[in-house]
């Protein structure tokens, strides 16, 4: 079977199961929601596993979610996906098919982020297009980095200059000094909000909402 094989293969599939099984016929994109954000958490499970066979399966169960969006849809087609997607890999990748340069993963991201500049020449905010519904911290971090562009939320990173100023004068540490020890940190943050009451996750989504008015505000 060829490297392509497969994959048509499987939309095929998809265009089977969807014309002549009645409970994929009665599925709508809204419908398809949980199925997408269940197997994209197993994708993530299956990552931090280690194993290459328990992500080879959830990857396909991941391609059947957008097989089936594709299916369900009147406005495109799987082939419309992926051509859209090759067409916007081409434009941000300059260096690989325009006779750019990038020999640093810097200079490699400085031409992604100006193709999708282009692209998106109707934002107005550099907080548009970020999705709100990703997980309270992955959004906490993709929300501070865009801060950053327009100088919001500097005070966090004076705080951490100065907590790791007074560790090198001797102080005891003050700041986790590994991933794990920050992941013990967290933990015991959200175990904190659980013995008092309080939702970790609403309270970091409060401030994440906050942080945003301040950007926009500062745009």
């Amino acid at each position: 079977m060829g490297r392509r094989d497969g994959l048509l293969r499987a939309a095929e599939v998809m265009d089977q199961v969807h014309s002549e099984c009645v409970w994929s016929r009665a599925m709508t994109h809204e419908r398809l929601v949980p199925y997408l954000t269940e197997e994209s958490a197993e994708v993530i499970d299956a990552v931090e596993s280690g194993s290459a066979e328990e992500l080879r399966e959830e990857l396909g169960d991941l391609l059947w979610q957008v097989l089936f969006h594709s299916a369900v849809s009147d406005d495109f087609t799987i082939d419309d996906v992926a051509a859209d997607l090759a067409d916007k890999m081409t434009r941000r990748h300059p260096h690989v098919f325009a006779g750019e340069t990038a020999e640093t993963p810097e200079r490699v991201l400085e031409l992604w982020n100006a193709a999708k500049a282009a692209e998106k020449r109707s934002r107005t905010s550099v907080l548009d297009g970020v999705p709100t519904s990703m997980p309270a911290l992955a959004l906490a971090q993709k929300v501070l980095a865009k801060g950053e562009q327009v100088g919001v939320g500097l005070e966090f990173v004076e705080g951490i200059q100065a907590a790791e100023a007074l560790e090198s004068a001797g102080e005891e540490a003050l700041l986790p000094e590994t991933e794990e020890k920050l992941g013990d940190t967290l933990l015991g943050l959200v175990a904190l909000a659980r013995a008092r009451g309080w939702d970790a996750e609403r309270a970091l989504r409060g401030r994440i909402r906050d942080f945003a008015n301040e950007v926009r505000e500062a745009e």
